[in-house]
């Protein structure tokens, strides 16, 4: 093979190449002319690092290398942090606080200006541990327990003033869980029982109180009329029996005592 076919097929291979390499960079800049919004996303268009304008959900057309495309979340979020705080009885509180929410998509550029797409890490933790504190100072820890809705409604609402400001509509609030000191936990045990004692100790007084009404009635009804009643009868059968029934029928021993004037 001479010198001039090799030169020849040298330069084909090389404007060949040149070609390829061409095509593949017109490639790439076409496909950085296109960009993609999913539903329920707002894309914020940025030129050098300004912002130039807001996009829907859809194909974008921009200017390659010059634009970018920063998608923004518009559904509904869930945020869920584990909180401490102290009740106004000064008890640790601990609890799992759960938050639904969504960015106004048409203030998205505000928040991409002022916060930045971290937005979740940056306001909205940070508002649910406050809201959280907040709300359990106003309560003693026992009221934390019997007024759970009273304490998710007010975090709540705390919640929606502190976020709307940061363009963050609050959907929902929960609070999953309370929990409190090993300390308090035995001590909230403890009155349970004491109070179930004393109702009980009430229930068997009332009933002794009743039983002794029963009986003063009856003894004065026989001691004015001379007779027994029906009622007195089976007050006293109730009185003496010992829950067992008699085995024999018949004459004997009677079953109740009757008591003479």
């Amino acid at each position: 093979m001479d010198d001039d076919v090799i030169t020849k097929s040298i330069k084909f291979v090389v404007k060949w190449w040149k070609k390829a390499f061409l095509a593949l960079i017109a490639l790439i800049v076409l496909l950085d002319c296109f960009s993609t919004v999913e539903a329920g996303r707002v894309g914020v268009v940025t030129r050098f690092g300004a912002v130039n304008r807001v996009v829907n959900p859809g194909v974008v057309v921009k200017f390659p290398f010059v634009e970018s495309v920063n998608i923004m979340e518009t559904r509904t979020q869930k945020e869920q942090v584990d909180a401490s705080a102290a009740s106004s009885d000064l008890q640790e509180v601990k609890s799992t606080i759960a938050l639904n929410y969504h960015l106004d998509g048409a203030k998205a550029v505000q928040v991409y200006q002022n916060i930045g797409t971290d937005y979740n890490n940056r306001i909205i933790a940070p508002a649910m541990q406050e809201a959280f504190k907040a709300t359990t100072a106003q309560f003693t820890a026992a009221d934390l327990i019997g007024k759970r809705e009273a304490v998710k409604k007010i975090a709540h609402e705390g919640l929606k003033e502190r976020l709307v400001r940061y363009n963050v509509i609050v959907d929902d609030f929960n609070i999953v869980n309370f929990d409190f000191s090993a300390d308090f936990n035995t001590a909230i045990e403890n009155k349970q029982v004491a109070q179930q004692k004393l109702e009980q100790t009430k229930i068997e007084a009332e009933t002794a109180i009743t039983q002794a009404n029963g009986q003063a009635q009856a003894q004065k009804a026989l001691k004015d009329t001379g007779s027994l009643s029906p009622e007195y009868l089976q007050f006293l059968a109730v009185q003496k029996w010992n829950g067992i029934l008699p085995t024999v029928i018949g004459s004997g021993v009677p079953f109740i005592n009757i008591p003479v004037k």
